[in-house]
């Protein structure tokens, strides 16, 4: 199914690879990094694209590409799933998923993939499942493995596959029943300096740019990046916790069904689409 895996960044540095079976070479990415210099933008690459011997598909998410490499036909979306399942295990893992936090724990997410994936097919991709055989970091333990000279790896048998529910362990049980709802708003904007206009557009109407926060920020370039145009254009990334700022509030909600009367929690997110700022 998958062969190999390739992290690459948005400068087109390959800074981790993986292979399941034979190994694949480099140069089988330069067919993608020929795709994501004719792109506009990152998100334009093609996701699939056919080479002579292989197919590559890829994803680009928090910034980096997971590339993989495949020497059959299989389902497109099969794969951009698994994708985005090695994303959110190194998030979840982590804390965020980045360059940085990857070459941190070279080690560790090097174990995690060869527990996904089996021979090229996925394996364990659920992280209740993956946090029995593969113990997430904590300072504590890193500094016992470095002195004792043990690893991350569980020493238990998994309970996890035994689950019917599959991002949940068999045999939990809670002494309190909670229920928790993410409200996740995301903003395309368009800032311009030219003619004073702002527009800011949401999925369910226009918002009034005086009701955003200020944000405040700055701008550093990746060493070797050439320098920018006199007036660029700057695609802004931004997460908001604890705010919707439509306004939108959940006043009431009701659960039918259950006879406990559990704890209700609503968590509010605004964060950036396609926001940009014209200067």
């Amino acid at each position: 199914m998958i062969n190999s895996l390739f992290l690459i960044n948005p400068s087109g540095e390959m800074f981790l690879e993986k292979h399941w079976k034979s190994v694949v070479s480099r140069s089988v990415c330069d067919y993608f990094l020929e795709a994501k210099e004719k792109a506009l933008e990152p998100e334009d690459v093609p996701p699939v694209i056919h080479t002579p011997h292989h197919y590559l598909i890829s994803i680009y998410r928090d910034k980096l590409f997971f590339l993989s490499v495949i020497q059959t036909e299989v389902p497109p979306l099969f794969v951009i799933e698994f994708l985005h399942r090695v994303a959110e295990m190194i998030q979840d893992y982590f804390g965020e998923c980045s360059e940085t936090v990857v070459k941190d724990h070279m080690v560790m997410v090097y174990e995690l993939l060869e527990e996904m994936l089996d021979n090229g097919f996925p394996l364990a991709t659920e992280s209740n499942v993956l946090k029995e055989m593969i113990r997430p970091p904590t300072i504590l333990r890193s500094v016992v493995n470095t002195l004792t000279g043990t690893s991350n790896v569980g020493d238990t048998l998994l309970t996890g596959q035994l689950s019917t529910i599959p991002w949940r362990r068999a045999g939990v049980r809670y002494t309190n029943n909670e229920a928790y709802f993410d409200v996740v708003e995301e903003i395309d904007g368009s800032y311009t300096y030219d003619n004073g206009t702002k527009l800011l557009v949401w999925d369910i109407g226009k918002l009034n740019p005086q009701k955003l926060p200020n944000l405040r920020g700055s701008l550093s370039l990746q060493a070797g990046a050439p320098k920018p145009e006199e007036n660029p254009s700057l695609n802004i990334d931004l997460k908001i916790q604890q705010l919707a700022i439509s306004g939108l509030k959940v006043n009431r909600l009701d659960m039918f069904g259950e006879k406990y009367k559990p704890f209700k929690g609503v968590k509010y997110i605004t964060k950036a689409g396609k926001f940009q700022v014209r200067t």
